[in-house]
C-alpha cells in the first residue's frame, strides 16, 4: 500500500546544478540550484529566486553556465548553495574554485567541475524565478569520457534528496534505454 505525502517537491533524481554568471563588472559568481532540468530540445529550465545575485547577473548578461555537481566536490557545491553572493562576493575563491571564460557565452566555466552546459538566456519570469536557456555548448573534462562520450559513472554526478536533505551519487547502470523494453513485445 502506498502512503500519501500531500503536495511536496519530491522528485528523483533532482540534479544539483551549479549556475555560473558574471556580474556587470565581469566578476564571476556561482550558486547551487536543485530545481532544474531539460526544458525542451537543446534547452534547460531552472527556477531560482529573484533575490539571488545570480538572477540579477542573468538579466544583465543574458548568459550563464550550468555545471554538474559531483561527488568529489560535495562540500564546495553545498557551500555555493548556503552562502549568498549578495553577502560574500568571494565565495568562489573561498571554496577553492577557479573559472575560465566560456568560449561560447559571456559566463564563467568552473574549472574543477567536470561537465558544463554553456547557455544563453531565452526567458526569465521574475514573478516565479523560472528561466529557460538555450544550450549553446556542452563541455566535459577528458577524465569523465569513455570512448569519446560522457560516462555518467566517471562523472559521479550527485542528486539532491529533498526528503532527507542528502546528496546521493548517481552512476550504476541498470539497463539499456530503447532496448530492454523490447523484451516485452
Amino acid at each position: 500500500m502506498k502512503k500519501n505525502f500531500g503536495k511536496q517537491t519530491y522528485l528523483y533524481p533532482m540534479p544539483v546544478l551549479i549556475i555560473g554568471t558574471y556580474d556587470e563588472n565581469g566578476k564571476p559568481d556561482a550558486m547551487n540550484a536543485a530545481w532544474g532540468g531539460i526544458h525542451d530540445t537543446n534547452q534547460i529550465g531552472i527556477c531560482i529566486d529573484p533575490s539571488h545575485k545570480t538572477s540579477k547577473n542573468l538579466l544583465a548578461k543574458k548568459a550563464f553556465t550550468v555545471s554538474m555537481a559531483d561527488a568529489k566536490h560535495v562540500v564546495e557545491c553545498d557551500y555555493l548553495g548556503i552562502v549568498s553572493g549578495n553577502n560574500e562576493p568571494e565565495k568562489l575563491a573561498k571554496c577553492g574554485f577557479t573559472v575560465s571564460k566560456s568560449e561560447f557565452v559571456d559566463a564563467p566555466v568552473i574549472n574543477e567541475l567536470p561537465m558544463c552546459l554553456e547557455c544563453e538566456l531565452v526567458s526569465y519570469e521574475e514573478s516565479t524565478g523560472c528561466m529557460v536557456g538555450n544550450i549553446i555548448n556542452v563541455s566535459a573534462d577528458e577524465s569523465v569520457l569513455t570512448d569519446g562520450k560522457i560516462d555518467v559513472t566517471k562523472l559521479e554526478a550527485i542528486t539532491y534528496d529533498s526528503v532527507n536533505h542528502n546528496y546521493v551519487k548517481l552512476g550504476e547502470v541498470v539497463g539499456k534505454a530503447f532496448s530492454d523494453g523490447k523484451k516485452i513485445k
